[in-house]
């Protein structure tokens, strides 16, 4: 009697293995056949980065979906891509999508032919959004301006993908690890997978070296600081002294022990603009109780001197060119005031860079944080248009690796943490000051002029 052999061969058995990994690839992709409500785009996005609605369908396949979805997973970023239907409602559309998915990012949609986007500022900057959009959207075929956008907001963008995409309903599978095994076991993608965690590395030895640069020129600063309070030689219990005396001074020494104790903590060069901001609110306590000793009218709140912040506050603006730049207006401190008046160079801050010691303005990318807290978002990008620093701050790469530029480092979230409805609704809101309109335009148009 002839014997059938039961058993399969090593390789029978990986094509059996490879076919059903795809086939629950193929079930994770992004779903195309959910309710078209802001809510169930946002349920569908917190398992996947890309959805796709049924009335939309036509616009991107499902292959080109799942291909969008593995390159975003890939690279970890929290980017989110919507594709709807052109008679979508837009009114207040990215505003409501952020509330109701509750995971700080970016969040890009095609509507129709249509296409923007917005970000949370801690993600990627303003105007970084702005320029990532207009670089695409003269793209009229969906499956390219998506992957293009989605290339290029990857390169630019900071945080790290959501916990949620980790898993799907029906098991808790590892949506990653399903992932990682189809391409190792179909095309052998194990490099890209190194790839990701080797660039991950990478910046985040950069930004080690970038805290420790800046840890040298912070604690100068505290210290600087600190010999301020040591020759103050100011007695709360002294004869003259009164309650906003020694308010003052309990606000200044309560600024140095945060300033201290903020470094000691910082594990990135964003975290230092709350270092300098302690220091400034401590230099400013200071000078109040100055001139209540000297019984002096008090002075106004002023940025410090910008040529070196340890000055103290400014007492006016004076017109200064930076050499190969324009002129332009900078708070000065008394000192300072009178060099320029009499045609002489101000005492400027120089730190250390790869060029050698040079002013801060011309040092690197990772002064901005150090700058911004001491002249937050407002002032800065008037005061180092045209230096080395104000050139990179305006770049989307800037955004990416220490924060949302000029010194304004969001609300506290990193990109992929679930901050719910605790977002600055301004980063979603139109470009041109739409209220929250998608596109920026009135009436709830999207893209602006349309």
């Amino acid at each position: 009697m002839k014997v059938v052999s039961t058993a399969r061969s090593p390789l029978s058995l990986m094509a059996a293995l490879v076919l059903a990994v795809l086939a629950l690839l193929t079930a994770g992709a992004p779903r195309a056949d959910a309710a078209t409500s802001v809510s169930a785009v946002a349920e569908a996005l917190r398992e996947s980065p890309v959805y796709v609605d049924p009335g939309a369908s036509g616009q991107l396949s499902q292959a080109d979906a799942h291909a969008l979805q593995q390159r975003i997973e890939a690279a970890g970023k929290p980017l989110f891509i919507a594709v709807l239907p052109a008679g979508y409602p837009t009114a207040d559309l990215f505003t409501d999508l952020r509330t109701a998915t509750g995971v700080t990012g970016a969040y890009a949609i095609r509507l129709g032919d249509r296409f923007d986007a917005r970000a949370d500022s801690s993600v990627l900057s303003r105007t970084a959004v702005q320029n990532l959009v207009t670089s695409v959207r003269a793209q009229s075929d969906a499956r390219t301006q998506l992957a293009d956008f989605t290339d290029r907001a990857l390169l630019n963008m900071g945080g790290s993908a959501p916990a949620s995409w980790g898993s799907r309903d029906g098991g808790g599978v590892s949506q990653t690890a399903l992932i990682t095994a189809g391409v190792v076991l179909a095309a052998g993608g194990a490099g890209a997978y190194t790839l990701v965690r080797r660039n991950r590395r990478r910046r985040a030895a950069e930004q080690r070296a970038a805290l420790d640069r800046l840890r040298v020129v912070v604690d100068e600063d505290i210290t600087a600081f600190g010999e301020e309070l040591d020759r103050l030689d100011f007695h709360p219990a002294e004869p003259g002294a009164d309650d906003a005396m020694r308010a003052d001074y309990e606000r200044s020494l309560d600024a140095y022990e945060q300033a201290k104790s903020a470094m000691a903590a910082a594990a990135r060069p964003e975290d230092v603009r709350g270092v300098t901001q302690a220091l400034e609110d401590g230099r400013f306590s200071l000078a109040l109780l100055a001139a209540r000793r000297e019984g002096r009218p008090l002075p106004e709140r002023r940025p410090p001197c910008f040529f070196d912040p340890r000055h103290g506050p400014s007492v006016g603006d004076a017109t200064w060119t930076p050499p190969g730049g324009a002129a332009r207006e900078v708070p000065v401190c008394a000192a300072d005031a009178t060099r320029l008046a009499d045609g002489r160079d101000p005492v400027i801050r120089e730190v250390d860079s790869d060029y050698g010691r040079r002013p801060y303005w011309e040092a690197g990318p990772a002064y901005g944080p150090w700058a911004g807290g001491y002249f937050g978002g407002g002032i800065l990008p008037g005061l180092l248009v045209g230096t080395m620093l104000g050139s990179m701050m305006a770049t989307p790469s800037y955004a990416g690796d220490y924060g949302a530029g000029y010194g304004d480092f969001g609300g506290g979230y990193d990109g992929g943490d679930v901050s719910g409805a605790d977002f600055d609704p301004g980063d979603f809101g139109g470009f041109g000051g739409g209220g929250g309109d998608f596109g920026g335009g009135g009436g709830g148009d999207f893209g602006g002029g349309f």
